[in-house]
């Protein structure tokens, strides 16, 4: 029976170098038995249905990547269920605006823990930072941004274990388009 999954590329379209076409993914994944493949914006967000598990759609997913594009690419797949439960546990009133930033990491297995976030370089008090199965997620005042510390969790060690969307983008896949 086909499952609805979404698949989270990181580290792709983020500067000039692993550049990828959403089209291109979408063929890799459709060479890989996925149904119903869609992307949604440049990011590397890929929907799909699979009679797969998880596990072996990363695998499958990885090496599939590597072979096409010529360099390692992480990818977190999620379950349609596990992408709502993440975007509702986010609160309402969080938005990206011109008054507050509001992001989701989405955490791989490896370190999807709640400690996770006493981990990370930022500063608590400038910033509300939650954790829930399978992702840590926050929102900051856009004027404590560079106070938040935020912004250094790329440099961290733990950050090659996440793949980091916008709320917008959380809530999109999750069928909530607002």
């Amino acid at each position: 029976m086909y499952k609805k999954y979404i698949a989270l590329v990181r580290g792709i379209n983020v500067g000039k170098e692993r550049r990828v076409e959403m089209k291109k993914l979408k063929e890799i994944f459709e060479t890989l038995g996925c149904i119903h493949v869609s992307t949604y914006i440049n990011s590397g967000n890929i929907l799909f249905e699979s009679k797969e598990n998880p596990k072996n759609i990363r695998q499958k997913a990885e090496a599939s990547l590597e072979k096409n594009l010529g360099f390692s690419i992480p990818t977190l797949i999620k379950t349609e269920q596990e992408i709502m439960q993440i975007s509702d546990a986010i609160p309402k009133e969080w938005q990206n605006d011109t008054m507050q930033k509001s992001d989701v990491a989405f955490l791989f297995p490896e370190i999807d823990s709640e400690k996770t976030i006493e981990e990370l370089p930022i500063k608590k008090e400038y910033i509300d930072i939650r954790y829930t199965k399978g992702a840590i997620y926050w929102n900051v005042d856009r004027k404590n941004y560079n106070k938040s510390h935020i912004n250094k969790i790329i440099s961290h060690d733990l950050y090659q274990f996440m793949t980091v969307r916008n709320v917008n983008t959380a809530r999109f896949l999750a069928g909530n388009k607002k």
